[in-house]
């Protein structure tokens, strides 16, 4: 291998069984939040077949386990708009 050579880590690809399995959302929510810029973007695999980049995936759980953010349940008013 030569010195200008860089070795790439490896990607791993979860395809949606799994990432259902690891995020307990609906097909739905997790199209939603792709859509905002709230979740990892599925990788086009095949014009019937995706994925998710377990990594990306498995970053966003972080996140969401250190934010103090709190969902908002639809219909319901907050202290911020009272």
């Amino acid at each position: 291998m030569n010195d200008g050579d860089q070795i790439q880590p490896r990607v791993t690809l979860i395809n949606r069984k799994t990432l259902l399995a690891m995020i307990p959302l609906s097909d739905r929510a997790i199209f939603d939040m792709e859509k905002r810029g709230d979740f990892p973007r599925r990788i086009v695999l095949t014009s019937r077949n995706v994925a998710w980049d377990l990594a990306e995936v498995e970053q966003w759980i972080e996140s969401r386990k250190e934010s103090e953010e709190q969902a908002n349940r639809p219909g319901m008013i907050t202290n911020a708009l009272r």
